[in-house]
């Protein structure tokens, strides 16, 4: 697995859901596993907190949108 703990949250935004998805997953094997130095584990928790927040923002949009497209007059014919 690639480290992308370093990334900056400005990086997060090219994600797609799937990556952060993925990457928050991986973070927290990391952490479950143990083993990491209180320095790396605040890192790890850091950027999953980031990822999970990533994801939320890419539901909230998929929610808004089949909202909008069960609005009265936008559904298909």
């Amino acid at each position: 697995m690639t480290d992308n703990s370093s990334q900056t949250p400005d990086a997060l935004d090219g994600l797609s859901y799937e990556e952060a998805r993925e990457q928050l997953v991986a973070v927290v094997g990391r952490l479950e596993a143990g083993g990491a130095s209180l320095e790396e584990s605040l890192a790890l928790w850091e950027r999953g907190e980031a990822l999970a927040k990533r994801c939320e923002e890419w539901l909230e949009g998929a929610r808004k949108r089949l909202a909008a497209a069960r609005e009265p007059g936008n559904a298909p014919e």
